[in-house]
């Protein structure tokens, strides 16, 4: 004798949904996305950057997840990014001044911005 409530199937997961939700899980999951983070952080302390950002908490500066999503869609936003990090800046983010970084060679700080604009917070 089965005391268990029979309840009905009233919604079905349709096969376009479970493919959909594979492809994210796999893009967020996928080495390429963790080695693109691991080399951010690398390039983060090699360049003093985690003295005031981070990839997903808020220090002194937004976080990059914050100016992923800013600069999402923008086409002139890695040349913008890599500029403002070799010369500083304020404004953007409230009244902290972002001091010029002149000792990030313009390679690096061109990886630094495409890895951030890469970033899927």
């Amino acid at each position: 004798m089965n005391h268990l409530p029979s309840f009905p199937i009233t919604r079905r997961v349709s096969w376009t949904t479970v493919v959909l939700l594979a492809g994210v899980t796999a893009v967020v999951w996928s080495p390429k996305a963790s080695a693109d983070t691991a080399q951010l952080q690398t390039l983060m302390q090699r360049n003093n950057c985690s003295a005031c950002h981070l990839i997903d908490k808020r220090k002194y500066g937004p976080n990059f997840n914050e100016v992923a999503v800013r600069y999402a869609g923008n086409a002139g936003a890695v040349a913008m990014l890599a500029t403002k990090i070799r010369a500083g800046g304020s404004g953007v983010w409230g009244e902290d001044m972002m001091p010029p970084q002149a000792n990030v060679s313009e390679a690096d700080a061109r990886t630094i911005a495409e890895l951030i604009l890469a970033l899927k917070p």
